[in-house]
This record gives structure tokens, sequence and C-alpha cells, in this order.
């Protein structure tokens, strides 16, 4: 049996309050779970702790953040103890991340076509840039970006928000990562863009033997598209099942999510909200 991707237990991301600085608010508490070479889907409404425990992992934790876990390991590698460097070889090489807001995350002073041939080239100078803009302009057409040849010496500014997500996409997935942490990839997609993009991760999945983290808020496509799913709810995992038992889920805040989302055909009159001055949700 192979060994685990990630192993987190009991993972504690805590930041000091804003009055003094000597009390802290725990954003995440106690997180813990296994991923193999899977599809594990993270679920829970914003300000849950999702897109907090993709990073951690990735080690790009805000500054002020104090992160503890009795273990957080990446491919038998300690990342509490890993140093500086070793976290820079696996940024990108081994764990990718797709993050929400493309407008942040690409340079916008250098074109896009520029900026994921750095990525391709990383791993190997030798590499002509020609050479290099040809798997670009590849990657860019598997990712249903139209004209890529012109879409590669656009810069960000110049691309829509699909567009701009859909480069990014291709950035992480160009250099073929043993873990792929994807933070809302398809949001700004249209559907059948987003069927697209969802064949192209799961391909990398099967093919390669990749495991995949899928934040994200629509419990639809993760329940068709994961292996598995954990629910977050302040900064807690309430619910971890099977991703295709997601519609039959026992949980409050589980049960909650699901009867918040509009059916078509379905009444017309307003719909439910969470309570949240139940019980578990204290």
């Amino acid at each position: 049996m192979n060994p685990p991707l990630v192993e987190i237990e009991n993972l504690r991301i805590k930041f000091p309050s804003r009055d003094d600085g000597t009390q802290y608010l725990e954003a995440v508490q106690g997180v813990s779970f296994v991923l193999g070479k899977e599809k594990l889907g993270i679920v829970g409404e914003s300000g849950s702790g999702k897109s907090l425990t993709g990073r951690t992992l990735l080690g790009i934790s805000p500054d002020q953040a104090v992160v503890t876990a009795d273990r957080l390991r990446f491919a038998g590698i300690d990342l509490l103890k890993a140093s500086h460097q070793t976290l820079r070889g696996i940024r990108g090489s081994r764990i990718g991340m797709i993050l929400q807001d493309p407008n942040f995350s690409l340079n916008p002073v250098m074109t896009v076509g520029r900026q994921v041939v750095e990525a391709v080239r990383v791993d190997n100078r030798r590499l002509s840039r020609g050479a290099a803009k040809k798997i670009v302009v590849d990657m860019f057409t598997r990712v249903q970006i139209n004209k890529p040849d012109k879409v590669f010496s656009m810069y960000p500014h110049e691309l829509s928000g699909g567009m701009g997500q859909r480069v990014m996409i291709a950035m992480m997935l160009i250099r073929e990562p043993d873990l792929l942490i994807a933070d809302e990839p398809t949001s700004a997609l249209d559907v059948s863009v987003q069927q697209k993009v969802l064949e192209i991760m799961n391909d990398q999945v099967e093919r390669r033997g990749m495991g995949l983290i899928f934040i994200s808020h629509d419990l639809n496509v993760v329940s068709r598209f994961c292996d598995r799913i954990i629910v977050m709810f302040k900064g807690r995992v309430v619910e971890s099942l099977a991703a295709d038992r997601l519609h039959a889920a026992t949980h409050p805040y589980t049960r909650g999510l699901l009867n918040c989302m509009p059916q078509i055909g379905g009444p017309l009159a307003p719909l439910p909200t969470l309570d949240r001055n139940a019980p578990w949700a204290r």
C-alpha cells in the first residue's frame, strides 16, 4: 500500500487579536485528514478555514499566523520542520496552488505567456524559450483558451476574469505537481469550460497519480467531481464522507448548506437560512 501524500493531524492556526496582541483568535481548530492519490473536496462558507488550510500546506500562511500541528507532512516531509530552501523546492514543482483571484496572482508588468514560460523553464533552464512557448501554447489550448498565441502576448489586465483563471490553471498544471490545491478554480468559468478544466485535472490525478485538494462553494460540482469531501465550519471539520453520499449527509450544517441551494423548478419561497444559535454552531 502506498504511503499517504498528505498527513494532517490536529492542525491549528491562530492570529493575534487587534487589541493588544496578547490574545489570539483561532481560525483553524484541530483539522485532521489524510490524502492519497485522490480528489478531496473541502467545502464550507467563507471564513471557515478552507483556503487557510491549503495555504499552510504550501507554507504561505500570513506572517502573523501561529501554526501548530501534531503532524503536518507531505510525501514524508515534516513541513513544520522543513527549511526555507526545502519549502521553496516543494512549491510549484511538487505542490501547486490555483488561487481564487488571478488579478492578485499574476505579475501585472509581464505578459502572461512569459510568466508561464518562466514556470516551465524553472526546472529546465536548457529548454529554449521557443520550445517552452510551444509547451505553453499547447497547455493554453488544453484549458480552452481561444487564440492561445494572441493570449500569450497579453498582459493580465487585458484578460477577463475567466480567461485569467484559465491562465492560472495552465501555469499550475504545466509543471505536473504531485499535489494540486485548487481554490475555487472554476468559479469564473462558464459551464462548458468548467467541465473541460475538471476533465484536465481529473486526467492528471488518474494518469499521473496526482493528489488534488479541491476547495469550493459549489456543492454540486464537488459531489460529482471529488472522491471524498470534508465539510468545515468555523475552522473545524464537522463532517467527512464519500462525495457521492453528500446529499445524504446528516450533520445539521451540511444539511443547511444543501437546503440553501436553489433548485430548478423548486418553490419560489425564500431559501432557508442556517440557525447559528443551535448547539452544534457554538
